[in-house]
């Protein structure tokens, strides 16, 4: 199964920007729908963006929109997820995988936004 390695979490303050990554194993990465989700300390894991395998059709949650831009290297296998002013709410773990898929999850990276 493809599997895939979050990186570029950390401590920012709140207004500040990051760069999430997500780099993918095996042959095939451009064919899928890649999401990334967030899961803050007890809340459930939740949806934060997502892309088309061609990168034309993106979609954010509500609480994201227009500070979060998600984006695709397909050649590189890697996702992206840049972050603008962040706020303390989006302290949480950030994972990537497949849209709708519910297994084979990676470590994640934490992001903390706090002042």
């Amino acid at each position: 199964q493809v599997q895939f390695v979050e990186s570029g979490g950390g401590l920012v303050q709140p207004g500040g920007s990051l760069r999430l990554s997500c780099t993918g194993s095996g042959p095939i990465f451009s064919v899928y729908t890649m999401a990334w989700y967030r899961q803050a300390p007890g809340k459930q894991r939740e949806l934060v963006a997502f892309i088309t395998g061609g990168g034309t059709i993106t979609d954010y949650a509500n609480s994201v929109t227009g500070r979060f831009t998600i984006s695709r290297d397909n050649a590189k296998k890697t996702l992206y997820l840049q972050m603008n002013s962040l706020k303390p709410e989006d302290t949480a773990v950030y994972y990537c995988n497949i849209h709708g898929r519910t297994s084979y999850w990676g470590q994640g990276t934490q992001v903390a936004v706090s002042s």
